[in-house]
């Protein structure tokens, strides 16, 4: 691959939109550069009108194997806060993936490792290749947990399991990933890109305002305690209820016909 290359691809079909971390000789390690192009991606899936559900990627054979260590280590001689990159380009990357109002799926066709892992973990729906892993790497380069990490494993696998994966930092395969709530599917090798669009594709034609809503739903209450969680769902449903999408299902649910989604 030649130096000229775009590090992040980004790919439009209809209302999916694809961003695909594109270093996969450096089994697509993050390096500075990256992870601006891969932010602005973000952001360009997250304001586009016409996109409505959004994969993420790896090119070759890995998701992404996390920070550019590489990269990390020039950091570290030049004397530079080796950390600031938590706060300008992972923290970030992970708001906007999380806070999006469109779902995002992570077709996770490798290894996973690091921050690499607390990407596809942001992600509201994981498909993975057979062979693919998760690797919460941090310890083994003596760090805690970022890229959200600490936030979204224990929600996902509890907090004893998240402490394990954490501390221990050992990989976790494809199936042990999904048994243990990681994963939402796991497909054979090859697969998990086409089986991530299609189910991008189904949710592109669906509620998508609805999905939005939920993803704020969801967000809110794993903060905020039973009361003011259900006077958040109030909220969030007076403002879908009022939107055409409900009140063409209504409809449609009543006349037995299909609905059909505007997202508005």
């Amino acid at each position: 691959m030649t130096s000229t290359e775009p590090t992040v691809l980004w790919d439009r079909d209809d209302a999916v939109a694809t961003i695909t971390l594109n270093r996969p000789r450096a089994r697509n390690a993050l390096t500075a550069e990256m992870k601006d192009a891969l932010l602005a991606a973000l952001g360009l899936a997250a304001t586009e009108p016409a996109v409505r559900a959004v994969v993420l990627t790896g090119a070759g054979e890995a998701f992404c194997a996390g920070q550019d260590l590489r990269e990390h280590a020039d950091v570290l001689a030049s004397g530079e806060e080796p950390t600031g990159t938590v706060r300008r380009h992972y923290n970030p990357i992970i708001t906007t993936i999380m806070t999006m109002a469109k779902p995002v799926i992570a077709a996770v066709n490798g290894g996973a490792a690091g921050a690499g892992a607390s990407l596809a973990l942001a992600c509201d729906f994981r498909i993975a290749a057979q062979r693919a892993s998760l690797l919460m790497a941090f310890a083994r380069v003596g760090l805690g947990a970022d890229s959200g990490a600490s936030w979204t494993l224990q929600r996902l696998a509890g907090a004893a399991r998240a402490a394990e994966l954490l501390m221990l930092a050992e990989p976790l395969g494809a199936e042990a990933a999904r048994a243990a709530g990681l994963f939402t599917e796991v497909v054979p090798d090859g697969e998990a890109g086409p089986r991530a669009a299609e189910l991008a594709r189904r949710l592109a034609a669906g509620p998508t305002a609805a999905y939005a809503g939920i993803k704020a739903q969801l967000l809110y209450s794993a903060t905020h305690g039973l009361e003011e969680s259900l006077e958040n769902e109030a909220r969030v449903q007076a403002g879908l209820g009022g939107t055409t999408d409900h009140r063409a299902a209504t409809s449609a649910f009543l006349s037995r016909e299909k609905p059909v989604f505007r997202g508005r």
